[in-house]
């Protein structure tokens, strides 16, 4: 009979999930224009290895940095995989920038 109990032993007690989701607070939250390029990375001056959240008009994504850039005079703070861009701005295909917030933890 494989319906042996065993007495004894603790119970443990979990609560049930939530039904949200919550992050983390992020350490720096930036404001600025994001743009995309085709090489399949995620650049912002940032060290390698950042974990950070892109927010847009279309939605948001958690991204690691994995690339330096964009260059400082170009006035934007982050440069994103083309998929990534469209799928965080919202907009079409024509578009080069769009507003971001970027969350970095």
């Amino acid at each position: 009979n494989g319906d042996a109990t065993l007495s004894g032993r603790p119970t443990i007690r979990v609560s049930p999930p939530s039904a949200g989701f919550v992050w983390k607070p992020a350490r720096v939250v930036l404001h600025g224009v994001a743009s995309f390029y085709d090489n399949g990375t995620t650049a912002m001056r940032l060290p390698r290895g950042t974990v950070i959240r892109v927010c847009g008009a279309g939605g948001c994504l958690e991204r690691t940095v994995n690339d330096y850039g964009p260059a400082a005079w170009t006035g934007r703070i982050v440069d994103l995989y083309r998929p990534d861009f469209f799928a965080v701005c919202g907009c079409g295909w024509w578009s080069g920038t769009t507003y971001v917030t970027v969350y970095v933890y």
